[in-house]
């Protein structure tokens, strides 16, 4: 009965990143020049598959969607970041909450299934080179992109529901800097366990799910490398997954740190430094990944800012 009494949350306050007034300045330039970086990468990427037609093939029209997804989510955390930090704490209305909520996770999934349909792809084009062309012509692209993107909505809608259909009384503050699971579900006035439960087993079903397809697409083309006779050959193809395998690996080790590990022995300041990893600086990594280790997207850069600095001296 008593908590019909309690007052009912119409707005939270983020508590932010740090209690260090002396780091907030250091800190706010360091995640300032970071999404600077960050939405000129995965921008650039874009643009630049784009413009160059011999990046018109499957593999970059999925790593453009990866770069959009990249800039979208930390878009959707960053500037939160940056509007903490001055101040310490901001205040956040419960809608607005659950609109960085849904953003966040929808963004955050959807690139989970595009990692998978990017491994399938990496598959299909060494397993049957001669066949890739048509065996992911532009409506398979579409579709496995269009597919990736409902599934990643869908799983937000779930967890967005299950989250913000809890009751929240009189606590408002939120120990972190922006709105999500772990930190929401402290402050819920009602028993969450079974909430907990949905959402362990969708973020269990729909990592592990894609974590097989990735699994399987490898171990297939593992097979696949093997049984090339030439040793050079072997080499030059398993080094065009590489830049994939090293993304796959840190988006989904930390994914697995964040939200699949016994939430015993969890301090929320351990929680925002992975929290951090992956909104932050993984999308940053991600642009200089595929384009340090991939020749295409070299020559096609060197060919852009040629044609740039022919024009400029004209």
């Amino acid at each position: 009965m008593a908590k019909n009494n309690l007052t009912t949350v119409t707005d939270f306050i983020l508590m932010g990143f740090t209690d260090y007034p002396k780091l907030d300045i250091p800190l706010f330039l360091m995640f300032l020049s970071l999404y600077l970086v960050t939405l000129l990468g995965n921008v650039g990427m874009i643009i630049l598959i784009l413009v160059d037609v011999q990046l018109h093939t499957p593999m970059y029209f999925f790593l453009s969607h990866l770069s959009l997804l990249d800039a979208c989510y930390t878009s959707v955390i960053t500037p939160q970041i940056l509007a903490t930090l001055p101040t310490g704490k901001t205040i956040i209305s419960y809608g607005q909450c659950a609109v960085q909520f849904f953003f966040f996770t929808s963004c955050a999934g959807t690139e989970c299934f595009l990692l998978s349909v990017m491994a399938y792809d990496r598959y299909v084009a060494i397993s049957n080179p001669l066949l890739y062309s048509v065996a992911m012509n532009p409506r398979v692209c579409w579709s496995l992109v269009v597919g990736s993107y409902v599934c990643g909505m869908s799983g937000a809608i779930v967890r967005t529901t299950c989250i913000f259909t809890l009751p929240f009384c009189d606590n408002n503050q939120i120990n972190f800097f922006f709105c999500d699971v772990p930190p929401l579900l402290k402050l819920a006035c009602s028993d969450t366990t079974n909430t907990e439960v949905v959402l362990v087993l969708f973020g269990n079903f729909m990592i592990l799910t894609n974590a097989m397809v990735i699994l399987i697409s490898y171990l297939l083309i593992i097979k696949a490398i093997l049984r090339m006779k030439s040793s050079g050959g072997r080499a030059k193809t398993f080094s065009t997954c590489a830049s994939h395998l090293t993304a796959v690996a840190l988006f989904f080790g930390t994914l697995v740190f964040m939200y699949l590990r016994s939430s015993s022995g969890k301090s929320p300041e351990e929680d925002k430094v992975v929290s951090v990893f992956y909104t932050v600086v993984i999308p940053m990594l991600n642009p200089l990944i595929y384009s340090l280790r991939n020749k295409d997207v070299k020559a096609a850069f060197k060919k852009i800012t040629g044609r740039f600095q022919g024009s400029q001296s004209m």
